[in-house]
Formats: C-alpha cells, sequence, structure tokens
C-alpha cells in the first residue's frame, strides 16, 4: 500500500500507520490487517466487535420507507440493525470502519448520523462506493459527483474507497481494468485531496497489472485495496 495520510488520529491515516503505531500489527504490511466484511445485522456486528479484525466494513442502504439508513446489502432490504446503531456501538471499539454505500439514497442522511459521532473516532473511516461500471460487472453506479460532494462537505478528512462494479464468470473469458477504466478513474480523482483506495477483484489484477499500476503512479494519494471473493456451494 502507499503511504499517503493524514496524522494521527485522522479519518485519513494511512491504516498501516494507525495499527502499527497502535501495536496492533507488527509490520506495515498490508497482509498483517484483518478485515470482517458485512457487518451488518446485530449478530455479525457483534461478533465483529469481539474478533481479531482491524477495519469493520459494512452496508448502508435507505429503506423504501425513507425512514433512517439501515445496515443491508442488496438484495436485502431490511435489517435488525440502523446506522445509527451499528455507530454507537462501534465506536466503543478501537477498530477501523469502512462503509460501503450502493446508492446516493443513504449517502446525506449517514453524514449527519456520522457527524453525530465524530469526536469518538479517532481512527481510520473508509467511505467506499462503486462509481464506475467495471470489467464484467453491473452498469448501475453511485453518481461519482454528487457522492463526493455529499462526503466531502461534511468530512474533508476522509479516506475514499472508490471502486467500479465487477463481475466474475468462471465459464468464460473475464476481462480485466482496462485502460479506459483506469484513466477515467484518475480523471474524477485527480482534484480530490483526500487518500483513496481503489478496491480490485483479486482475480483481475493479474491482467490489468499495466493499467493499476499506471493508475498508482498519478499521484501519491493512491493505493489499491485488494479483494478477494470467495463463493460456496
Amino acid at each position: 500500500m502507499a503511504v499517503c495520510a493524514g496524522g494521527p488520529g485522522s479519518w485519513s491515516e494511512n491504516i498501516l500507520k494507525y495499527f502499527l503505531r497502535n501495536s496492533q500489527i507488527m509490520a506495515e504490511d498490508g497482509a498483517e490487517i484483518l478485515w470482517y466484511h458485512a457487518a451488518n445485522h446485530k449478530s455479525q456486528m457483534s461478533e465483529a466487535l469481539k474478533s481479531a479484525a482491524h477495519m469493520i466494513e459494512a452496508d448502508v442502504l435507505l429503506p423504501s420507507d425513507g425512514s433512517e439508513p439501515i445496515m443491508a446489502h442488496p438484495p436485502e432490504t431490511s435489517s435488525d440493525n440502523t446506522l445509527q446503531e451499528w455507530l454507537a456501538e462501534v465506536v466503543k471499539s478501537n477498530k477501523g470502519i469502512k462503509l460501503d454505500f450502493k446508492s446516493l439514497a443513504a449517502v446525506r442522511a449517514s453524514m449527519l448520523f456520522l457527524d453525530n459521532v465524530k469526536q469518538h473516532l479517532h481512527r481510520p473511516v473508509w467511505i467506499n462506493a462503486d462509481i464506475l461500471p467495471g470489467p464484467n460487472g453491473s452498469s448501475k453506479v453511485v453518481d461519482a459527483k454528487a457522492f463526493l460532494d455529499t462526503v466531502t462537505s461534511f468530512f474533508p478528512d476522509v479516506t475514499f474507497s472508490l471502486g467500479w462494479t465487477t463481475g466474475w464468470h468462471p465459464e468464460k473469458v473475464n476481462e480485466g481494468y482496462s485502460w479506459s477504466m483506469v484513466k477515467e478513474m484518475d480523471y474524477i480523482c485527480s482534484e480530490l485531496t483526500q487518500p483513496v483506495t481503489f478496491p480490485v477483484r483479486a482475480a483481475l489484477v493479474r491482467q490489468s497489472c499495466s493499467q493499476l499500476l499506471w493508475l498508482l503512479t498519478k499521484s501519491n494519494r493512491y493505493e489499491l485495496s485488494v479483494i478477494r471473493i470467495t463463493y460456496s456451494n
């Protein structure tokens, strides 16, 4: 991972430096960071908080009735956990946070809840969305400008996790990240001042090395988060 971060305790502090500084990892190596993904429902959240994970990732959406944001991943549309309840528990821990937004609808309301607890969050906070169509993926993305403008209007000091929608087809030839994909991402991110991490699908990295390495050279604020997705029968 590239080192491009804010000061100690800021939301844009590099996660390697943060956890090394707090003696939770032994080396400045991304492989040292343990993640708990989809900590949405209360049982999952509780398990994540008790686990050895350094970073907790969860999904935020706005239910169809337009009430407060909840913790769920589509196609789920309901949850036993609201964002407000989730934050109230997670701030008691020392774990970093990644909030993943699948649509723009929940973003502004979520920033308001996050703003209410920011004085208790002296740790890395990542805000994630897929803002561009990517290899083998859906064209349904979160509007980049509206998403970035909304988040930065609340939190200019936050780490963005900005990705492409991707897919994987075991029986077909899968395309990698193309030059047009990485160049468009750089164009969008070039005006930002925060660190940006690009979540990329591990299975597609090898065939996209030239493109992804080029993207990393465009700014010392850029890094990659390599995501390994596994499937069960």
